[in-house]
């Protein structure tokens, strides 16, 4: 009996962790027969767990909703980031669920045990944000986003831009991104076929949502990388083509850890750097802390702002025994 019941433990463990599951890999990952698998899902199905089978080769088992919540297996990291994350949620990122989200810590930390609570009492003492407060958002929508990505399913909705202008796009979701500030949906646009992010604050989503998708490959390497990107460049006001003289690799680090611009191989001693800025005094201060030699192609307005600041700091070090 004792070890039927850590069996199920661990078989419901499994169900919480992904959608669907064959009865072949279920059985593969706990070393039991496609028969044992089949009597452990209707032991758990007599506990209130809500599992649903799909005959035929391509089926398999699939924890669902039931009538109410039944309890949930957390390994420890889990534990301590769902700890973590609700920490944080009461802070007022998500509207309307800093009051729940400060019941169900409570909950949480009072059965956590004490080298976990210690863990994220750590993270929260030794913590600090910077972040100025942006846009809250519904915590049903971001709910209804994370479905359709994790369901791969296509999402259709209307769109705000800045200035209250609905559009209807059609896109495959992908993810979730969180800047600190604001919560963007990164897709594929199926009508552009191209990527896209947009601002979950203006998203209003037409449910039900449409058949399911492929996941494409991110873009630039990841999700994050491109939402910083997009959102850093979108700021810009004045934008720049400069050709750094020294090899791509010896600057790619510092600009991807800035958002700063994308950067293109011309040879093996010299690349093309397309940055931006709101003003020229910025973008001349930041090619300046690149520490490389570089000629500026456009615009003229930065090419002008150089050559004054070059007189000015020419004026500054006048040559040694000259008046």
């Amino acid at each position: 009996m004792l070890e039927t019941s850590a069996r199920l433990l661990r078989l419901l463990s499994l169900l919480q962790t992904r959608r669907d599951w064959t009865g072949p890999d279920l059985a593969a990952r706990l070393g039991v027969t496609t028969r044992t698998i089949r009597n452990d899902i209707e032991r758990l199905r007599s506990l209130g767990y809500p599992v649903h089978a799909t005959p035929g080769a391509a089926g398999g088992y699939r924890l669902g909703a039931g009538a109410t919540l039944p309890p949930l297996l957390l390994d420890d990291e889990e534990a301590v980031a769902v700890a973590v994350g609700l920490r944080t949620a009461a802070g007022g990122t998500v509207t309307g669920i800093e009051e729940t989200s400060v019941r169900a810590l409570a909950k949480l930390e009072q059965v956590l045990p004490s080298r976990l609570r210690h863990r994220v009492n750590a993270v929260a003492a030794y913590t600090i944000s910077t972040q100025r407060p942006g846009a809250t958002v519904d915590a049903a929508l971001l709910t209804t986003l994370a479905n359709a990505c994790r369901d791969r399913e296509r999402l259709r909705f209307d769109y705000r831009d800045h200035d209250g202008a609905a559009t209807l796009r059609s896109t495959e979701p992908h993810r979730l991104v969180h800047t600190g500030r604001r919560w963007y949906l990164v897709a594929w646009d199926v009508d552009k076929d191209d990527w896209r992010t947009f601002r979950a604050d203006r998203i209003e989503p037409r449910i039900p949502t449409g058949p399911r998708f492929t996941p494409r490959e991110p873009p630039t390497g990841d999700f994050a990388t491109y939402v910083g990107r997009g959102v850093a460049t979108a700021l810009w006001r004045m934008r720049a083509r400069v050709i750094l003289h020294a090899p791509v690799e010896a600057v790619a680090e510092r600009i991807a850890q800035s958002y700063a611009g994308s950067l293109e191989a011309i040879d093996e001693h010299t690349c093309a750097l397309e940055t931006g800025a709101d003003t020229p005094h910025m973008l001349a201060v930041y090619l300046g802390m690149l520490d490389v030699d570089f000629h500026v192609t456009d615009p003229p307005e930065l090419v002008e702002y150089l050559r004054r600041m070059t007189d000015r700091y020419s004026r500054s070090t006048p040559v040694q025994g000259v008046d």
